[in-house]
């Protein structure tokens, strides 16, 4: 291995790991630069939505063009790149892996390999090769020297969280650093309840903005923007300016891959690899398919288990209820699931029609023309809110342009409208049929203020709402709106005839009777909702388990496994010692997950004695460069 010492100033360097990568949105306003960031962290319940949030300098003046005496010089960012061997981190953290599934979770930018909009081609990739960043390193201007005492070495800051997953990588990282490139890094490591939260870090963040030029933190902005590298590359503004103002797909890869290949040239975030998800089985369920961007149960009325007409799937959380809007916990969501009938799937970073007869496209299903809009109309602002239109109110007009509206001048917008056709024959547990009353219902529930959602975007996105009938649904947006995913579905229904036959003032009514505020403590909704999906509910022994029985009403094709058990256990352990002696069936993502726990799973499986599928999940590693001071 190459060992040697670089000399100069020192430099700060920062990692975080985010989920579900998507493309930045970007504006074309002339570049500003951050200040030097001071990480700090917090909590959240949710391990994979990770973020640091800083602490600011006070400084009056909006321009800040002070390159990061390190880091702001790409040749460095780049040798950082060549001088990390990412096979050897992913061996780190998953031996458990074959050597063709660790190749499987390299990553070139920040979508993963297999997603639609993933680019090749000018691509720059940044396989290992010490050499190659030993001369990049000496062209920026780091000579070679024994003697640290004639100046600084090339010292590099780094923090990331506490748990062992990142010690683990983080420890190699640091080795091959020093070993390959005589770069030293000084790792913090932030306990997790520091690091997440719910109101900041991830919770804050918007990652179509990640790497906007108009998300760089400025006084100007009260600091609120996202892009804490500081980058801000015409060509991808450009680029995805572009393609956040076409529904056209094929234009939209086109320019992510422009976007693609201007991040991976100036090494603004270096990927380091997808993080693996895991869920076994018994060894002979068949049509066992897990996807890494669906639940695991997406397809479960085809499962089968041959000689046995029960599956048992081990949780080690138990649900808090099955009122989705409210409660959006992985295990409510894959229970809740086996009551509702598919509209659409999501496998693979992309989309199917399923409960649709297809999926609405321009041109076929769905118009997005161009309207003039006056004072007083309401409009979608460039924030993400719906407003009436007055001076001084920012929105995208029809070109594709930020627009601060003067208001007086003639402005067109995109209106975009978009009709579901379901597939005839939807019915409730009962027998009665799914109607229009029920989307209706559905829809005035879903955007009641008082229902207890956390969010309202959706609904406060939509001009109209119109069920045509049982079977179609037209949704028109407010001018502005451009939801690039607008083909996978409106509002869903709700049985608004099911009977309430638990006790309080609504016993003796309907759930169309009951107000929304009231939905999340009604039992008929939280714990017994009715299906008109592959299964019912038939029992929830609190602490103890779920119980699910075919719904011999369920339109499409009737279960082969006629029961299902939620068993709750206290911990994965518990739940995977369960599974190798047979009590359990199936253990998902959410119980399994990539804990130490896999290793056991995996080497049953080489036994014999299981099936487990390793999944390389949305979310990815990665490393952030602190690209300006000031």
């Amino acid at each position: 291995m190459l060992k040697q010492q670089f000399l100069r100033r020192a430099a700060v360097l920062f990692v975080i790991a985010m989920v579900v990568p998507l493309i930045a949105a970007c504006g074309s306003q002339a570049a500003q630069q951050p200040i030097k960031e001071t990480v700090v962290v917090k909590e959240t319940s949710a391990p994979v939505k990770e973020t640091v949030v800083v602490e600011k300098e006070v400084v009056t003046d909006a321009s800040f063009t002070t390159a990061h005496p390190i880091l702001g010089d790409v040749k460095v960012r780049q040798a950082i790149a060549y001088c990390t061997n990412r096979p050897e981190l992913i061996k780190s953290v998953y031996p458990f892996l074959t050597e063709e599934e660790q190749k499987g979770l390299l990553m070139d930018t920040f979508l993963p390999k297999n997603h639609w909009a993933a680019a090749s081609d000018g691509v720059t990739v940044y396989d290992f090769n010490p050499e190659k960043g030993i001369a990049l390193l000496k062209e920026a201007g780091w000579e070679e020297g024994a003697n640290v005492t004639t100046g600084a070495p090339l010292f590099l800051k780094f923090t990331t969280t506490s748990a062992a997953f990142r010690q683990t990588w983080a420890t190699v990282l640091e080795q091959q650093l020093a070993d390959n490139c005589g770069i030293t890094i000084s790792r913090t490591h932030a306990p997790a309840s520091w690091w997440f939260g719910d109101t900041t870090g991830l919770a804050r963040r918007d990652y179509i903005s990640l790497y906007a030029c108009n998300q760089i933190p400025l006084p100007s902005n009260n600091w609120e923007g996202q892009n804490g590298m500081g980058w801000c590359n015409e060509a991808a503004s450009k680029a995805i300016i572009a393609a956040n103002n076409t529904l056209d797909r094929d234009e939209r890869i086109k320019q992510y891959a422009i976007v693609q290949q201007e991040f991976s040239k100036d090494m603004v975030s270096l990927p380091l690899f997808n993080r693996v998800e895991a869920a076994a089985a018994n060894v002979k369920l068949v049509n066992f398919k897990p996807n890494p961007t669906e639940y695991y149960t997406y397809n479960i009325e085809e499962w089968e288990l041959p000689g046995k007409d029960t599956a048992v799937l081990g949780f080690t959380q138990e649900p808090a209820s099955l009122y989705t809007l409210v409660e959006s916990a992985a295990v409510a969501t894959t229970a809740a699931g086996l009551l509702s009938a598919k509209m659409v799937t999501s496998l693979d970073y992309d989309y199917q029609a399923v409960g649709f007869t297809k999926l609405p496209k321009l041109g076929d299903g769905a118009t997005n023309v161009d309207i003039d809009v006056k004072a007083g109309d309401m409009v979608w602002n460039t924030a993400g809110e719906a407003v009436a239109l007055a001076k001084d109110v920012e929105v995208t007009d029809a070109t594709g342009a930020t627009v601060v509206w003067d208001g007086s001048s003639p402005l067109k917008l995109k209106q975009l409208t978009v009709s579901f056709e379901m597939k005839p024959g939807m019915k409730w547990q009962d027998g009665s049929p799914v109607t229009k009353a029920d989307y209706e219902l559905g829809q005035k529930t879903t955007c009641d203020k008082e229902s207890g959602a956390t969010t309202f975007t959706f609904c406060d996105s939509v001009q109209t709402f119109t069920q045509e009938s049982d079977t179609k649904q037209t949704l028109v947006f407010l001018p502005g709106v451009q939801w690039p995913t607008f083909y996978t579905g409106g509002f869903g229904a709700a049985p608004s005839k099911q009977p309430i036959e638990s006790d309080g003032p609504y016993k003796g009514k309907t759930l169309a009777d009951v107000p929304a505020k009231d939905w999340p403590t009604l039992p008929e909704v939280a714990e017994k909702p009715w299906s008109n999906g592959p299964y019912k509910i038939t029992g929830w022994e609190k602490g103890q388990k779920m119980t699910f029985e075919a719904n011999e009403n369920y339109y499409g094709t009737a279960p082969k496994i006629k029961k299902i058990v939620i068993q709750f256990y206290a911990d994965t352990n518990a739940a995977v010692a369960a599974l190798l002696t047979g009590d359990v069936d199936v253990l998902g993502t959410e119980t399994l997950g990539a804990g130490a726990e896999v290793q056991t799973v995996v080497d049953a499986a080489a036994k014999g004695k299981v099936q487990v599928k390793t999944l390389a999940s949305p979310t990815w590693e990665h490393i952030d460069f602190n690209m300006f001071v000031k």
